[in-house]
């Protein structure tokens, strides 16, 4: 299932940095419960390491030098995750299994946002040796290849959320959010899609805003990484670039955008909240046995040698 996080709530990410997308990846050890399947979760997990190499080679196309590398440092901190980051999960996971029987509040699921950005931070720390190495051995080409990637990304971010009538767009995202929700609660009524739909028309969700932010970050991770490329500057000049970038990444030095970034997700808390306080206890015992599924398998998974 895609456990529905809610800053995501009715719309895929924005294109993001490079950088950032190393967290992003890194976060596949982290967010495995936002998988297709409870019975996927143990393969995929121990697989995450794979699909995140093949995810970066996307963006920087490995040298096969690079690709040694860099399978090397994946799999080092898919055994770090495992050791100390798996068991918060399923500590996580049991403390929402105790609230999901009772109606929720705004202020209790935007608590999961800040055990996820918890969770990220560790990773980016975690990350930020292996990104500050891989930095200085980028060549110009690779960065070229970077932006391209983005460029590309852009396009496809606009096409989804950016054309078509402002109803087409509402009914993607609806869509999106009820499938997400139903891998939760099992199969939705009419007055729950009407609650998605109604607070999803409402929402503060600007595409366009969230575009610009994510091409801010874009053109900061090329601007981090164009000097480091080739190997000129210190591994402490290096870790600390790598450092501001991941900071500026997750705090925006955009105030504007942080004051909608936070009303954004006061709203995706206040949907997720009014979504769950309408469902039957029927969905609500099925959110609860999803979740203990999920426990379980985190359990097994910290348990196992790599």
């Amino acid at each position: 299932m895609k456990f529905p996080v809610p800053s995501v709530w009715g719309a895929r990410l924005a294109p993001s940095g490079g950088l950032l997308r190393i967290i992003g990846l890194a976060g596949l050890l982290a967010l495995t419960g936002m998988l297709g399947a409870c019975s996927a979760v143990k393969l995929a997990y121990n697989q995450a390491h794979e699909l995140a190499y093949l995810q970066l080679d996307g963006y920087f196309d490995f040298s096969d030098a690079q690709s040694s590398r860099v399978k090397e440092e994946l799999v080092k901190v898919q055994r770090w995750h495992r050791s100390t980051q798996l068991p918060a999960y399923g500590d996580f996971l049991k403390k929402w299994q105790g609230l999901l029987p009772g109606d929720l509040d705004e202020g209790q699921v935007c608590s999961a946002t800040d055990d996820l950005r918890s969770s990220l931070l560790a990773i980016s720390n975690r990350a930020e040796p292996l990104v500050a190495e891989l930095a200085g051995t980028l060549t110009s080409g690779q960065l070229k290849f970077l932006q391209r990637k983005f460029s590309k990304l852009n396009r496809e971010y606009q096409s989804d959320f950016l054309e078509g009538t402002p109803m087409s767009r509402i009914d993607k995202r609806v869509k999106k959010a009820a499938s997400r929700a139903e891998m939760l609660y099992g199969s939705l009524e009419e007055k729950q899609l009407a609650v998605l739909r109604r607070q999803i028309t409402q929402s503060v969700f600007d595409p366009s805003v969230s575009l610009a932010e994510h091409q801010r970050r874009q053109q900061d991770a090329l601007q981090t990484l164009a000097p480091l490329a080739g190997g000129t500057a210190t591994a402490a000049q290096a870790r600390s670039a790598i450092r501001g970038y991941f900071e500026r990444s997750l705090n925006s030095p955009n105030l504007v955008y942080r004051s909608y970034q936070e009303k954004l997700t006061r709203d995706n808390c206040k949907t997720l909240a009014l979504l769950h306080n309408s469902t039957s206890l029927a969905q609500r015992t099925k959110a609860v046995q999803t979740l203990g599924e999920y426990a379980q398998d985190f359990r097994t998974l910290a348990a196992q040698d790599f």
